[in-house]
């Protein structure tokens, strides 16, 4: 199994077990998985094992699902790591895990092992600073509130945080129906503020706002 050790607040490289997916999973984010390649079955089982999570990252060229000639897929080199919070296998062979999003780290380089699975050599990327929404993104937040109700309570993360800056816009960034690559773009922005005003543009040039 892969080489892992805990890392505070110091930027210190580590080896994380990868999965990539053709999805963004934001911090704070809930991402439901069904798991049937023995490699990511095993990887699932070592993280609950250990209680340490995996990392998620976007596929950018490629499948998720391993190919008879075993070509790697193409991936963003920023991803989250993904916390396992309930798992079921309601048959053999099929492993259903709820994770949940925390922090971004930053890909390095990265290798296969033998079963095909990615391990990645990654640097933690810190939080934003904590930052209140402003009010002239509070239709932002609205909008949010309104996604949450349609979208249910088992869909969207308990904790509800509609004055964090950060919050409001990983949410956002998360449920609206954006190409992958530009939800991509809004995981990789590093300002809280510079992420709202794309989105608010976005959604007043589409009339929603």
């Amino acid at each position: 199994m892969w080489p892992f050790r805990t890392v505070g607040a110091v930027r210190e490289p580590y080896s994380l077990a990868l999965f990539p997916l053709k999805t963004v999973l934001f911090p704070g984010g809930l991402l439901p998985l069904k798991v049937f390649e023995q490699r990511y079955i095993d990887m699932a089982k070592a993280c609950l094992t250990g209680n340490r999570p995996f990392g998620v990252c976007l596929i950018t060229q490629g499948e998720e699902v391993a190919t008879p000639a075993g070509a790697l897929p193409a991936i963003a080199n920023v991803g989250t790591l993904a916390r396992i919070t309930d798992w079921d296998m309601p048959q053999l062979g099929i492993l259903h895990v709820a994770t949940l999003g925390e922090t971004r780290f930053q890909i390095r380089r990265h290798a296969v092992e033998t079963s095909g699975l990615l391990i990645g050599e990654v640097t933690p990327i810190p939080a934003e600073p904590a930052l209140a929404l402003a009010e002239t993104y509070q239709p932002l937040a609205n909008l949010l509130e309104l996604i949450a109700a349609r979208v249910g309570p088992q869909n969207f993360p308990a904790e509800r945080e509609y004055g964090d800056a950060s919050w409001v816009g990983y949410r956002l960034a998360e449920f609206l129906p954006l190409p992958l690559h530009i939800k991509q773009s809004m995981l990789e922005i590093n300002d809280a503020e510079v992420r709202l005003q794309v989105l608010q543009k976005f959604l007043t040039d589409q009339g929603v706002l």
